[in-house]
């Protein structure tokens, strides 16, 4: 086990070289649309610029506050997954154009929480004399640690449309809807309503919103389906956790997504 952990942590420091070019580039274009954000007076933008910048910099403080190694392939993974998010997703509007974005966004969200998760709980069950934990419960932490922060991620969205007003649960139409709301004698009994053609907001200056095709769903819907595309990703790893456990030299692909302990 001790060779074994030596060649991982030489393979690591060595590979680990490679992701500071996919750092540099994507913190430069942070940068430069941060300063476009700023002549066009978007500030709520620059605000999502600033947080890719403070994101950027997760996987330094985890590697030096904990002496963690991580593998080239996994930061560069965390470092594109940040840039997609905040600047292509939010500022770009990937969200809206590209069908999936959101899902593939979340998907992999949770494959890689999984992986850190897993990693946390193995490096501590393979440098420890006093506990032996067997690869299931290893991949069961694995796989709450992912739901956990696909929680708390859901929870930060929340706040920030709630506070600053934000869109990051992202609307949409429905068709039909069933709520107890609308039961006229107050019963808890939900009134469905189908084949909803227009919803119309009147506000109280005056202002009429006509929603086509339906009504607007706030959030509910996306927050929902990101939870179980996050649950699906947390599986897949939590499976090849397990596997790479039980066998080490034959799973040593998972090893990409696995950070370990520096000297």
């Amino acid at each position: 086990m001790g060779s074994f952990s030596k060649k991982m942590k030489k393979k690591y420091n060595e590979t680990n070289k490679k992701s500071i070019a996919v750092y540099l580039i994507l913190r430069v274009l942070v940068v430069i649309s941060m300063i476009f954000q700023m002549l066009m007076g978007n500030f709520q933008n620059v605000f999502m610029c600033i947080l890719a910048l403070l994101l950027f910099t997760i996987p330094t403080i985890i590697s030096e506050k904990f002496k963690i190694g991580l593998p080239s392939l996994l930061e560069a993974i965390i470092y594109i997954f940040i840039f997609s998010t905040t600047i292509l997703g939010e500022i770009n509007n990937f969200y809206g154009i590209i069908p999936f974005w959101d899902t593939m966004l979340h998907t992999l969200n949770g494959f890689l929480c999984a992986g850190i998760g897993f990693s946390l709980i193995d490096l501590l069950n393979q440098n420890s004399k006093k506990i032996s934990l067997s690869p299931l419960y290893v991949a069961i932490v694995a796989f709450c640690f992912s739901m956990t922060i696909g929680v708390l991620w859901e929870f930060f969205e929340f706040s920030s449309d709630s506070v600053i007003r934000t869109d990051m649960q992202k609307d949409r139409v429905v068709q039909s809807i069933s709520s107890v709301e609308l039961n006229p004698n107050g019963e808890n009994i939900p009134i469905k309503v189908n084949e909803i053609e227009k919803t119309e907001i009147y506000s109280k200056d005056g202002t009429i919103t006509t929603i086509e095709n339906g009504y607007l769903d706030i959030g509910i819907i996306d927050t929902m389906k990101d939870l179980f595309v996050n649950l699906i990703g947390a599986i897949v790893f939590s499976v090849i956790g397990f596997l790479h456990v039980k066998n080490r030299e034959k799973y040593r692909f998972a090893e990409n997504f696995i950070p370990v302990k520096d000297n």
